[in-house]
């Protein structure tokens, strides 16, 4: 039997009741996180193009955009929600699994929630939950023991098209049959490449607003009797063998399925970049809090990293210490550690067009040096090594296992709060302090809502 048909089962047969209650507090964070990134990417570019096309093509008003509150087509508006959401690249991860969940899970769920006249918050909560546990699964099965970053795959969203088609499919309603339609016509749009990252072009920010407008699409097609391959993820010519030569784990991708709990470890990013640029962060922010020191006392700065982090993330070298625009600055690891060390722990102001000119950060960068540590190469979220050398030949260092935001490590709600707010700091216009503090107290309790509807009232500038 395919995976598919087990990941169907999973959403027909998963209640509320079932969800440990570590999955459903998480999944409050990443609610209440997305929102806040998306608010805060709202007026960023691609999302802003994006945004006005649809709004110039017009449709039913099926759904919400966050922040205007344009009324769109439902996979219109989810797939500008998805790109509002990941155009800061500080939404949520799986770090083992190389996802975002929330960005397909959460906006597929507004979305469909919508179009439906309105869902209760436990049935919402669980939607993205048993997406996110599939979403995860799918990254952590593939090519095992092995970083998946040579490949060229962006991940999320080439796995995004059939967790996207399945959330959706569950809240129509469709049976198991057709939820495994639903996953086979999103398979047959599966995309998605890395390619974006290395020229730092604005399509990485598009790549899930672009899955979750298929696989919604493919659910209502599905809904209409349009049928998809039976064999979408282990067939002879489905997902594993066709994207990945048949390198995968079946015991990680359905193992314990409904017990084992993949959306429990979903990780809230502290800082607006790349995920693996975290471990990194976090040594030049503990060198920095331990030993002051001023940027001009910098003379050398060593960073010691694994093959997965220097080929997406140290390279091509020039443009990691010389940004050529905001996306090379957020897939930089020299460029996160000189803002570190230069003025302090990264915000969002760090990374824009501004920012990336900042003669003091650029002087910092172009005195670091990288070198791959065999010791330090993974498959998920490499660990880090940091080395300043300061005149005087005093020489300061440190090294992160476990980044800040990590399972066990992870952030709590008034944690997300706080980030929620700095977003907000960030949008194209100003939130309400009452409608900011609405959308805190909303989802704090939002298995108790009656309808997810209600969000809108507080998600709207």
């Amino acid at each position: 039997m395919d995976a598919s048909y087990l990941f169907a089962q999973n959403f027909l047969n998963t209640k509320f009741e079932d969800l440990p209650a570590e999955v459903v507090a998480e999944t409050r964070n990443q609610v209440l996180d997305f929102i806040g990134v998306a608010l805060g990417g709202s007026d960023k570019s691609a999302a802003r193009e994006i945004r006005q096309l649809y709004n110039d093509w017009g449709g039913k008003p099926h759904a919400t955009v966050i922040g205007w509150g344009d009324e769109l087509p439902a996979a219109h508006a989810a797939q500008v929600n998805a790109t509002q959401g990941h155009s800061l690249d500080y939404d949520d991860v799986h770090e083992a699994a190389t996802m975002h969940p929330g960005v397909v899970t959460i906006t597929t769920a507004l979305a469909i929630g919508e179009y439906l006249g309105g869902i209760s918050g436990r049935d919402f909560i669980q939607a993205v939950a048993v997406g996110g546990d599939m979403i995860s699964r799918l990254g952590l099965a593939t090519r095992p023991g092995k970083s998946i970053h040579p490949f060229g795959w962006h991940f999320t969203t080439l796995g995004g098209f059939m967790v996207s088609a399945a959330v959706a499919g569950k809240l129509l309603g469709l049976d198991a049959d057709g939820i495994v339609s639903a996953i086979g016509i999103g398979y047959h749009q599966c995309s998605g490449n890395g390619q974006a990252v290395t020229d730092g072009v604005l399509t990485k920010r598009m790549g899930p607003g672009f899955a979750v407008c298929g696989g919604i699409k493919a659910a209502f097609l599905a809904k209409m009797g349009v049928t998809g391959a039976r064999g979408a993820i282990e067939g002879e010519k489905g997902f594993y063998r066709v994207y990945h030569g048949g390198d995968y784990s079946p015991e990680r991708l359905t193992g314990e399925l409904g017990k084992r709990w993949e959306s429990a470890n979903i990780s809230i990013k502290p800082y607006p970049s790349c995920r693996g640029t975290h471990p990194f962060i976090d040594a030049a922010e503990q060198i920095r809090r331990e030993h002051p020191f001023t940027p001009e006392e910098i003379e050398k700065i060593d960073i010691f990293c694994g093959k997965g982090t220097l080929g997406l993330l140290c390279e091509p070298f020039e443009a990691k210490i010389r940004p050529r625009n905001p996306v090379d600055a957020q897939f930089s690891v020299p460029w996160g550690v000189a803002v570190s060390l230069t003025r302090g722990r990264p915000g969002l102001g760090d990374y824009t067009d501004e920012a990336i000119a900042d003669g003091a950060v650029l002087a910092a960068a172009a005195k670091i040096e990288v070198t791959n540590d065999p010791a330090l190469d993974g498959t998920g979220l490499e660990p880090a090594t940091v080395e300043v050398a300061l005149r005087g030949g005093r020489r300061l260092s440190a090294h992160v296992e476990l980044a800040t935001g990590s399972p066990g490590n992870m952030l709590s709600y008034d944690d997300v709060v706080e980030k929620f707010r700095g977003c907000l700091s960030a949008a194209g216009r100003r939130l309400p302090d009452e409608k900011a503090d609405g959308l805190v107290e909303f989802v704090r309790s939002l298995e108790s809502a009656g309808d997810v509807r209600e969000l809108f009232k507080c998600a709207v500038f």
